[in-house]
């Protein structure tokens, strides 16, 4: 018997594979080696990999805690967490063409990581920046200079 988590493995391994399968009707580039199919058949492997660990690892829990009563924990919402987080993200989306992928980014990871974990001290802050800069400058390297892919400029800042 499967719990919530082992019915979510299931549908995304399901997604996985399936949309695996789709990436092999890909067409195969003359320029580059590396093939429009070759980095979302490394994400949906991975997916497919975390799905059959998140299925394994709640059929075991099912499995451990038969034979023992389950504590009743009570169950706690955070509807205004999640309200500010999609708030956060639409403002991100919304924003993007005019602050540019790197300005908007930026404000973005520390917006979210602010939200999720209210910084306390000068220490929390300077982290929160450092991660966001961090994000920025990897994911700038990895795809405007590694893979060439321009990422999008602001309308605002140009950059």
């Amino acid at each position: 018997m499967l719990g919530r988590d082992g019915v979510a493995g299931l549908i995304c391994l399901g997604l996985s594979i399936a949309l695996l399968v789709m990436t092999r009707g890909l067409p195969q580039s003359a320029l580059v080696p590396i093939g429009p199919g070759f980095y979302p058949q490394i994400v949906l492997g991975i997916m497919a990999v975390l799905s059959i660990m998140l299925i394994a690892a709640d059929a075991w829990s099912h499995r451990r805690s038969r034979g023992a009563v389950p504590a009743a924990a009570p169950e706690v919402r955070n509807y205004p967490l999640v309200t500010t987080t999609f708030a956060v993200f639409a403002a991100y989306v919304l924003l993007l063409p005019f602050l540019g992928f790197r300005v908007g980014t930026f404000l973005f990871v520390m917006a979210l990581q602010a939200v999720l974990q209210k910084p306390q001290g000068w220490r929390r802050w300077t982290m929160i920046v450092a991660a966001a800069l961090a994000a920025v400058i990897v994911t700038y390297l990895a795809f405007e200079v590694y893979l060439s892919v321009l990422l999008p400029r602001g309308r605002w800042s140009g950059f």
